[in-house]
């Protein structure tokens, strides 16, 4: 059918109409970006007051209508609506279908299809709640968001006909895995358990090793969007209260659309440490490593989600230390801490030590003249250390994106095809793939990974000053480096504390690994309310 000139100005005419308003969808949003048309922004007045309604409305199709627009019902597949009849009451169920743990739903269903007409004519909610509803955590609310609030966190929510309030059942069941071992701070004996990703399994493992009633465990809720819930943990009497209020205050400052990154994105919102590459909170997987440090005083930070525990507040030794020290006698404790302690300063100082009695071999020590490399390789030794140490970076990040059964190939790819002909072909001199070895391994016995990653941007960085300053630059470099960390502070605690400032008590404690019973008293970095460790 051939179309006449009209009816193609038409069409044309039509396109170039549709175009307009499609053009006038397009607005300019508070950032200052050009978005187009959303389907939020065209509510009508009906629809834009019921996604704010706060009053529970008595009717069951009202409070469906109200769902419908505050949070995707019948558009969202796993939020159910599900309505029946108890006694003389229409009663509605809503929760989502991936939390909601349907046996004991199923149960509370059961029990309320006995309920007389009796026994739900007057005061409903109150015959629900104190007769008809067996379950341990039942509460009334009466704000569409609070109620809304709880069925996202996993509860289910009972709205009852001609009610305006509603009930929630904290009937939930998250996802989770099993409590096993951290894979970062494993132990050859101790417990075997570590945290998870559900916040309840973790307060409670905390909860089962400290069984005193002065354990506080306080929710706050940050994220406008993801809600999160995080749970600040102390003991009421060992915790300073300014501590703990400083931590307390600085939670409920965020100010963020959400933390799915969990605590981690929380680290960084409650502490300004800008560039800065040294961790200012310790991480633990561990409950025994957290209940530990309640009882120094610490407060502990968990995050919904998180597997980790953040620890406040945190120095520089809090992060070289290990729960395997505790786990063996004060000697052998000892003799791994100072082990630890050699492995890490040699992750920081070995490669520049030898970088500049390389490069001045009049500072080699008597008996030490064979320092150095027998034969110059292709590169400069400066560059050589530089890709060795990125090439390394590279294997472990590959080691970790590898699967597992592809991760011995990988290893022998690396270590041979690549170390090894990189020598041979003289691209690298061997002493260099041995001394970054060690300072690798140093690297790697360092327990807070966070740590072992700082070292080394900081013994890249001595490098570069060694090559260009030499002997000053080492001297320069170091100091800087110690000053700039003196002056760090995490929640107003000294970074470096017990070395600076110094305590001679606390710096002794440190070095060695003391007997339980000789740990009379707990350290004062925390300024601990009781400060005995063992009660008279």
């Amino acid at each position: 059918m051939v179309k006449t000139d009209a009816e193609e100005k038409g069409e044309k005419k039509a396109a170039e109409v549709e175009g307009q308003q499609q053009e006038q969808k397009l607005a300019i949003d508070e950032h200052g970006n050009l978005t187009p048309y959303n389907p939020e922004t065209e509510l009508t007045a009906e629809e834009k007051a019921l996604k704010v309604q706060e009053d529970i409305p008595s009717r069951i199709k009202d409070v469906q209508r109200v769902l419908e627009e505050r949070v995707g019902l019948n558009k969202s597949f796993d939020l159910v609506f599900r309505e029946m009849v108890f006694g003389s009451k229409r009663v509605a169920f809503f929760f989502c279908n991936g939390f909601s743990k349907d046996t004991v739903v199923t149960d509370i269903m059961t029990r309320l299809s006995y309920a007389g007409d009796d026994s739900v004519a007057h005061h409903t909610v109150k015959s629900f709640m104190e007769y008809l509803i067996p379950h341990i955590q039942v509460k009334e609310y009466a704000k569409m968001s609070e109620i809304v609030g709880q069925v996202l966190m996993g509860g289910t929510a009972i709205f009852i006909e001609g009610e305006t309030s509603a009930i929630a059942v904290d009937a939930k069941s998250f996802p989770a895995r099993s409590t096993e071992e951290p894979d970062l701070e494993r132990v050859v004996r101790g417990s075997r358990d570590g945290f998870v990703e559900t916040l309840l399994i973790n307060v409670t493992l905390v909860r089962r090793r400290l069984r005193d009633e002065r354990l506080k465990l306080e929710i706050v809720e940050v994220g406008d969007r993801t809600k999160t819930d995080v749970c600040i943990g102390y003991i009421s009497d060992i915790a300073d209260s300014t501590l703990v209020e400083s931590v307390r205050d600085k939670i409920k400052q965020v100010k963020i659309d959400g933390l799915p990154l969990g605590d981690k994105q929380l680290e960084e919102a409650i502490i300004n440490k800008g560039w800065n590459p040294y961790p200012m909170v310790r991480y633990s997987e561990r409950p025994d490593v957290v209940s530990a440090h309640m009882l120094e005083g610490h407060v502990c930070v968990f995050v919904d989600t998180s597997p980790s525990v953040m620890i406040l507040p945190t120095t520089f030794f809090h992060h070289v230390q290990h729960a395997e020290e505790y786990r063996q006698t004060p000697l052998i404790g000892t003799y791994l801490r100072w082990v630890r302690f050699a492995g890490i300063a040699a992750s920081i100082f070995l490669l520049p030590l030898w970088y500049l009695m390389v490069m001045e071999p009049s500072l080699k020590p008597a008996g030490l003249e064979f320092l150095g490399p027998q034969k110059q390789g292709t590169l400069p030794l400066l560059v050589q250390f530089l890709l060795a140490d990125i090439g390394i970076d590279l294997m472990r990040m590959a080691a970790v994106h590898t699967p597992t059964p592809l991760a011995t190939a990988m290893g022998l790819v690396a270590a041979i095809m690549i170390g090894d002909i990189a020598v041979k072909t003289g691209l690298f001199i061997n002493e260099v793939i041995l001394y970054l070895a060690l300072a690798s391994i140093g690297m790697f016995a360092t327990p807070s990974y966070e740590l072992g990653l700082a070292n080394r941007i900081t013994r890249l960085v001595l490098l570069v000053i060694v090559s260009i300053f030499n002997v000053p630059g080492l001297i320069v470099g170091g100091t800087v480096w110690l000053l700039w960390l003196a002056t760090r502070r995490s929640f107003n605690s000294p970074y470096m504390w017990p070395l600076i400032p110094f305590n001679a008590k606390s710096f002794f404690a440190i070095l060695l690994r003391r007997p339980v019973l000789a740990s009379k008293t707990r350290l004062s970095l925390t300024k601990p309310v009781d400060g005995t460790r063992q009660p008279e």
